[in-house]
């Protein structure tokens, strides 16, 4: 899906691309949203999207890209919002793909019950269904890795890995990163920029940290390098713990 300033087109997101069961997973909607301004926007740009409502699956909806703004609607509800934003986002340290992925074997999810199981990022998938990122505490740093070897079939018509799957694998991992702290939540806010692209068989650390909590809102940090430590993507992001049942 593309589109040009002052466009309206549909976006219809496979099931594929889920994160919590009957939703689309938050950073690759973000980053399918973002990239409507691919267009517009010189270099490595940083834009930043809201979520506003959970996006339904394999559901027609609405795209709209005036100017420096896009919004992805249904039924005239607005469900992200995005923009983009004079700033460089910080990553968390690098940290090498050797010790990414030993610390996979941490990763919260692995014990006890998987909160979201079948999310395209961080899931029990299949491989080459799922990127299959369990990000898992490495000792003495304060931050979560993983180890990411990018499946052939996340790649588009053209063999190329889009934007909005690196946004994916920015997603999940900063919320796993505040799994001692009641997390991971549910995205609300993702602030991203793409340095470099992401090659299919390609293997990369992805990184990321807590950095706050207010009330029921977690901070992050998450960043994907490559083997010899060189940014390629990076991300700060707000999750939201959902309120109590009543």
């Amino acid at each position: 899906m593309t589109t040009s300033a002052g466009l309206e087109t549909g976006l219809t997101v496979a099931a594929r691309f889920r994160g919590p069961e009957g939703m689309a997973n938050g950073g690759w909607i973000a980053g399918t949203l973002a990239g409507t301004f691919a267009e517009t926007l010189n270099g490595p740009h940083a834009v930043e999207v809201t979520l506003r409502r959970p996006v339904p699956l394999s559901t027609p909806l609405d795209v709209s890209h005036v100017a420096n703004f896009a919004s992805l609607s249904h039924e005239g509800q607005v469900l992200a919002e995005a923009i983009p934003v004079a700033e460089d986002v910080a990553p968390p340290p690098f940290v090498p793909f050797a010790d990414a992925a030993r610390a996979e074997a941490g990763f919260a999810g692995f014990s006890g019950e998987h909160p979201v199981p079948g999310c395209f990022v961080c899931g029990l998938r299949h491989p080459g269904d799922g990127l299959r990122l369990f990000p898992g505490p490495v000792e003495g740093t304060g931050v979560v890795a993983a180890g990411w070897r990018v499946p052939v079939t996340v790649t588009d018509g053209e063999g190329v890995v889009p934007d909005a799957v690196v946004w994916a694998a920015l997603d999940c991992p900063s919320g796993w990163a505040h799994a001692g702290d009641g997390g991971p939540g549910l995205l609300g806010r993702i602030t991203a920029q793409v340095f470099r692209r992401v090659y299919p068989n390609g293997t990369y650390s992805v990184v990321a940290r807590a950095t706050g909590r207010d009330g029921r809102k977690l901070f992050g940090e998450s960043a994907v390098y490559e083997l010899d430590g060189t940014l390629v993507a990076a991300a700060r992001t707000t999750w939201i713990i959902p309120a109590p049942a009543a």
